[in-house]
């Protein structure tokens, strides 16, 4: 029977009170809709579909405002496309991202798990990057249009003339977000209902009083079709007016948010009595409830209330106005197009109500997308060796995200319409990919309906490159966030590439009987490590022979040769399977790991802790240009391997007599 043992450091060092405090929240102990699987209380689906729409159903707040400045009259129906693209693309690609990965991995996963090696992990990279910039202008867009209810609101207008600094409130805003999560987050699903039900049930009253206005004032109807006739590009055709939405639409994309969310909290999704981990079949089931409820919710309002704001608010109240320029102040819309019919029509009490709800799922918004980023950033890059080791914590990449979203709501200056494109860039490039990996998926089964979803795939394409050219800051904010991500991970892989970079030990049974007679013997435990070439017993014959010569190993100590095969570079860190293998008498532990030298130290110390002896290892010295060896190291896990191996041992053994011996001779 395989013997598993788990690979510790040699030694702790002491650490400070400030470095021990932020490294508390580690992964392992993060609490949130984004914690491990098994660390958290599971929920009915609709529950947890209120969780999510703390940041899909708060894109009401500022949906209508940015449909109307991109679309005009013509809104509405762009936004049936949309609602049309929702019910029939995203849904079911999103069903199928569900039963791919029921434990929260969301769709980067499945790309991850198509692509092989380094282009598998740069593209994660890449689609992390655009996450990134989905989750920040989350946060930032969600804040700035939460100032923007409250400065707008009359009650503050009128009292606190003074309150006219939008970035200074909004930076507020995003530092008390970022207190609350160092503070510790915890999962709040009971309030998130609260909030979204009360928040939906507002919007619900001032649509139907929006629709009541529209039946008392039927003329705004025919100002409406006066104004889509009138459109310079429709031309007075009903067929031009189908045709122009469909080039707009893409601009409205920030509406299709939520359904990465609703794929990553799968893990606080209730399944059946039944369901196992391999087979979670009711969670799967639950889970295509909730983002089916959620999808059909949104498409409703997005329709609805995209019809009562562009038929009832005059057009220059959305205006997004010009910073500086007297006279030409955002419309009393911008931003806030529901709350804008809710105090005209509802009065000032009803709308400030209506406003403070708006601000609080606003401000939850926030909170899920952080706490997306807390989940992301620790589950792929520390496990590629591509961030540092706090990376796991919480509390430092709260301080990191909290920075990042200062700068850029100080870039945009807290403004609603300039964040959207490149909110709705991170947003549509994230559900593309998902599209992509899911039609990759199918399309290697074989199944029927690939067809299908390569045409969704290429409809996201289309919408991704329209919404680029459109509004170009999305992009680039986008490879502004790629860059640093790529850069800060390859520095950080040369940093780390001298880690142990072993979990575990795991011995077969051949592996642990060679072991268990060295300590029979009660000999010094010597290990030759070997790259092999025949395999055969000549080839054992003459190392073993070359090796006690240049070492001078008496001929009574018996030998041990250690092989270790080359793996998948790209990976990082992971468990060492030693197996043994008996040729024609000489004993040989063969293994494969992504880093030759690692996999070698984390076996010599191994050795040491079996045994309680230091074991000895021997090396032939490598020919070639060192700088060439130490390229082909990072980038292959392989190159000059006895110094790396010692200096992998002095970095992880403080103590210099608990040191495993390196030997080096020939």
């Amino acid at each position: 029977m395989a013997e598993t043992t788990a690979v510790r450091p040699a030694g702790k060092r002491e650490i400070g009170r400030l470095k021990r405090w932020l490294l508390k929240g580690r992964l392992e102990e993060m609490e949130g809709p984004h914690e491990r699987e098994g660390q958290h209380h599971q929920h009915p689906w609709w529950m947890v579909m209120c969780l999510t729409g703390v940041d899909y159903f708060s894109t009401l707040g500022y949906q209508p405002g940015i449909a109307f400045l991109a679309a005009g009259a013509l809104s509405p129906i762009a936004t049936l496309i949309l609602v049309l693209l929702t019910l029939f693309g995203a849904l079911p690609m999103y069903n199928r991202v569900a039963a791919a990965s029921p434990h929260g991995d969301g769709s980067i996963s499945m790309l991850e798990n198509l692509l092989s090696r380094w282009k598998g992990k740069l593209f994660v990279l890449a689609l992390l990057g655009f996450a990134a910039t989905g989750f920040i202008i989350t946060i930032t867009l969600s804040a700035a249009d939460a100032t923007a209810h409250v400065l707008e609101n009359p009650y503050v207008h009128d009292n606190l003339p003074s309150l006219k600094h939008p970035v200074a409130l909004t930076l507020i805003l995003i530092a008390l977000l970022g207190g609350v999560f160092l503070k510790g987050f915890k999962e709040a699903i009971g309030l998130a209902v609260i909030i979204v039900i009360v928040y939906l049930l507002l919007n619900l009253v001032v649509i139907a009083v929006g629709f009541y206005q529209i039946f008392l004032n039927p003329q705004v109807l025919s100002a409406w079709q006066e104004a889509l006739f009138a459109h310079p590009k429709v031309q007075g055709s009903v067929v031009m007016i189908a045709v122009v939405a469909l080039f707009l639409f893409p601009k409205l994309a920030l509406g299709l948010s939520g359904f990465e969310t609703g794929v990553v909290v799968m893990p606080l999704v209730k399944g059946d009595p039944g369901d196992t981990p391999e087979n979670p079949q009711g969670r799967i089931r639950n889970t295509r409830k909730l983002l089916l409820g959620a999808a059909a919710i949104m498409s409703v309002m997005l329709i609805l209330s995209s019809l009562v704001t562009t038929l009832l608010i005059p057009a220059e109240e959305f205006r997004p106005g010009e910073e500086g320029v007297p006279g030409n102040e955002p419309g009393k819309a911008n931003g806030r197009a529901l709350a804008y019919l809710a105090h005209t029509h509802l009065g000032d009490i009803f709308g400030t109500a209506y406003d403070l709800s708006t601000i609080l799922i606003l401000w939850f918004a926030g909170a899920s997308a952080l706490a997306g980023l807390l989940n992301i950033v620790p589950r792929y890059l520390p496990r590629y060796g591509m961030a540092p080791d706090w990376a796991k914590a919480t509390r430092p990449l709260v301080l990191v995200f909290t920075a990042i979203a200062f700068a850029v709501t100080v870039l945009f200056k807290a403004d609603v319409d300039a964040q959207a494109g490149a909110y709705a860039t991170g947003v549509l490039v994230l559900m593309g990919s998902a599209a992509v990996a899911v039609a990759l998926a199918m399309w290697r089964r074989g199944e029927s309906m690939r067809w299908a979803f390569i045409l969704i795939s290429l409809i996201f394409a289309y919408t991704t490159v329209v919404n680029v050219v459109e509004q170009p800051e999305g992009i680039k904010i986008a490879s502004f966030f790629i860059g640093a991500i790529i850069f800060a991970s390859l520095i950080s892989r040369v940093w780390r590439t001298t880690e142990l970079r072993v979990e575990r030990i795991e011995l077969d049974d051949v592996a642990r009987a060679f072991i268990d007679d060295l300590i029979e013997r009660g000999t010094e435990i010597r290990i030759v490590a070997n790259r092999r070439d025949t395999g055969d017993a000549a080839e054992y014959q003459w190392k073993e022979r070359e090796k006690r010569q240049d070492n001078h190993i008496p001929t009574r100590d018996p030998v041990l040769f250690f092989e270790v095969t080359p793996g998948d570079a790209s990976e990082f860190a992971g468990a060492l399977k030693v197996r043994g293998c008996d040729v024609d008498g000489y004993k040989v532990l063969r293994a494969e790991s992504p880093a030759v030298p690692n996999a070698i130290a984390a076996f010599m110390l191994h050795l040491r802790d079996m045994t309680g002896k230091l074991p000895h290892i021997y090396f032939g010295w490598s020919e070639g240009n060192p700088l060439m060896y130490l390229l082909r190291y990072i980038a292959f896990g392989e190159g000059d391997t006895a110094p790396v191996t010692r200096e992998i041992l002095r970095q992880v053994e403080d103590d210099p007599e608990r040191r495993p011996a390196v030997h080096v001779g020939g």
